[in-house]
């Protein structure tokens, strides 16, 4: 598997830095996840470049500042087990895999699940489970989770999830009314209820309850 070469790779980095990501296990796992195998076709020449890129079932791939803005917003420890609601092309979820010991990530779209399914397969990521399904209501069977990570926008934290969130867990995801302003908050459970950060304003597809039409 050829990545980018190490000056590409180089300004890469440089720029997920210059926007504000300077968690080291974060950099290091943005440095380990090449992007270039997520995005296809003719975009896949634009995969080291700090844009969101559309992939297949009208979804993007998120821009990697962003990435790895949510994941460092998460602060992650190495025993987490995390739910992310959205796989889209799997990029987020790889990056996860780097940091948590355990990933659950659920897509409505069957055909993004199988297709990133098939690269985590190539990069042996073992602690990556993906699935299809709604993820507005969560995955309760293999709730409560450390962290949960939503990178679909909805009007308000669903409250499924923030059941599913353990005490002393965070959540990390945009919320917003409309595709033009929304807001990516981070919420603390604490014993005393819910304790909410906003962190930037954002752009995300909304968040569809429901499967995709796709096969």
């Amino acid at each position: 598997m050829s990545g980018p070469d190490p000056e590409t790779k180089m300004q890469f980095l440089f720029s997920v830095r210059s926007r504000g990501v300077t968690e080291q296990r974060v950099l290091e796992a943005i440095e380990a996840i090449d992007r270039g195998m997520f995005v296809r076709g003719i975009f896949s020449e634009r995969a080291y470049e700090d844009v969101p890129l559309p992939i297949a079932c009208g979804q993007t791939i998120s821009q990697p500042s962003i990435v790895g803005m949510m994941t460092q917003a998460l602060q992650i420890s190495p025993r987490d087990t995390v739910l992310e609601v959205g796989t889209g092309s799997g990029y987020q979820a790889a990056i996860l895999s780097k940091l948590a010991r355990r990933v659950y990530t659920i897509d409505r779209h069957a055909r993004l699940v199988r297709e990133a399914r098939a690269v985590f397969e190539q990069l042996q990521l073992a602690n990556v489970t993906s699935l299809v399904g709604d993820g507005s209501h969560g995955l309760s069977e293999q709730a409560p989770f450390d962290r949960i990570i939503v990178t679909a926008a909805a009007e308000d934290p669903p409250s499924p999830l923030l059941a599913q969130l353990k005490t002393g867990g965070i959540m990390v995801l945009p919320v917003g009314q409309s595709d033009h302003v929304q807001t990516l908050i981070r919420v603390r459970k604490t014993e005393d209820g819910l304790d909410y950060d906003e962190l930037r304003p954002v752009r995300f597809v909304p968040l569809l309850e429901g499967l995709g039409k796709d096969t």
